[in-house]
């Protein structure tokens, strides 16, 4: 029996009852023809000492080449252990990705994740995953399509990256309850985009400028008391936004100069502030019932939307391209001005990691070189 081909298989008339022909090259991989002249590809093997057939599909519609693709994929999958039958039946069970997305987002984000880690976890799936590839199968998912995924969004690099995490550990979890084999991560071997860490500090004369336009405003009435509390309340603590707005009267301990959350970015924390934040906080009328220092608009809550009253302040004070958590940066900027050291930095900030206080190593220098010039030019001056 020849090779199997489109010109040969065309060529083959029906009979009086089916009849199978077999390729010559690729054993097992046959054409079934019925005597309603109707063909079909099939392969026919043994697999566990049981006789197997399985039908590939129609000569036409399938052409001979990918048939012959086709019964090699299964051959294969066989002679690994597969029974492509199986494997069928399983992905037509599988959920989609989006049932996957739904079932993280509700059984293992809220029992692993902070607040601030779940909003972000619900937005990379609802925005970015699940239009891309929310009707796929979980089990579907190759290398390919989380490639293409992260490719489409290079020109927001973060952003493609914090995706791309979230899809790993999603389909991690999918490994762990049994709905993909173990190992088989797809997201392995996709390279992170290079991020370039934003570096901005304000200097003595931009306070002096975002301190002005702060009075202005309170002056002026333009922004809420909260707000400019709030404002002030990171420019002079070096805290995040999320753990100023959710301080509460409790949490403050007014004669040891303290803030003791209860929990943050990493974990429950103190956080030390000099007597210019303590006299600040006792100027700031506190309203029953509600035991949130920076209060909002809502009876017992706190101000939720603090990047509108900051967009108008920051571009009364000339600083258009400054963010909120640049005044965090400032803060550590402004200890290592004053002679402090990267751990001191870093014990106020309240970081876990030595690493992620150590870029502000290059701040730290600043008052050395400052010293040399001084010296240098005392010396130059007496020679010359």
């Amino acid at each position: 029996m020849p090779k199997l081909n489109k010109r040969f298989v065309d060529t083959i008339a029906y009979g009086e009852q089916d009849k199978v022909y077999w390729d010559d090259e690729l054993k097992g991989f046959g054409l079934r023809v019925r005597v309603s002249g109707r063909k079909y590809y099939i392969v026919q093997t043994r697999y566990n000492g049981r006789h197997r057939k399985y039908t590939i599909g129609p000569h036409g519609p399938i052409a001979c080449e990918k048939a012959r693709a086709k019964a090699l994929d299964i051959l294969s999958d066989l002679k690994a252990g597969q029974d492509p039958i199986e494997k069928n039946a399983k992905l037509r069970r599988c959920i989609t990705m989006r049932q996957m997305g739904e079932r993280f987002l509700t059984e293992y984000v809220p029992l692993h994740c902070k607040p601030s880690t779940q909003k972000e976890y619900r937005r990379n799936v609802e925005l970015f995953i699940n239009p891309a590839m929310g009707r796929k199968k979980v089990l579907e998912i190759v290398r390919q399509d989380i490639a293409e995924l992260h490719m489409d969004h290079a020109h927001i690099p973060y952003q493609a990256n914090r995706t791309l995490g979230v899809l790993s550990k999603m389909l991690n979890l999918a490994e762990v309850w049994g709905i993909r084999p173990d190992h088989s991560n797809p997201c392995l071997h996709v390279r992170k985009y290079k991020e370039r860490k934003r570096e901005r500090f304000l200097s003595l004369d931009e306070y002096k400028r975002l301190g002005a336009a702060l009075k202005k405003a309170e002056n002026d009435g333009t922004e809420t008391m909260s707000a400019l509390h709030a404002i002030w309340l990171l420019m002079m603590t070096g805290c995040r936004l999320g753990e100023i707005q959710t301080l509460q009267w409790d949490y403050i301990n007014f004669e040891q100069g303290e803030f003791r959350l209860p929990d943050s970015k990493s974990g429950a924390k103190i956080v030390h502030v000099g007597s210019a934040v303590i006299d600040r906080l006792r100027k700031i009328d506190r309203i029953e019932g509600n035991p949130y220092a920076i209060p909002g608009k809502k009876p017992g809550a706190y101000l939720t939307d603090l990047q509108h009253p900051w967009r108008r302040v920051r571009e009364a004070a000339g600083l258009d391209d400054v963010r909120l958590h640049d005044l965090r940066h400032s803060y550590a900027s402004g200890g290592l001005m004053v002679g402090e050291g990267l751990p001191m930095i870093g014990k106020l900030l309240g970081h876990t990691q030595v690493q992620t206080t150590a870029r502000y190593a290059h701040l730290a220098s600043d008052p050395v070189k400052s010293a040399a010039e001084k010296i240098s030019l005392r010396i130059a001056g007496a020679i010359s």
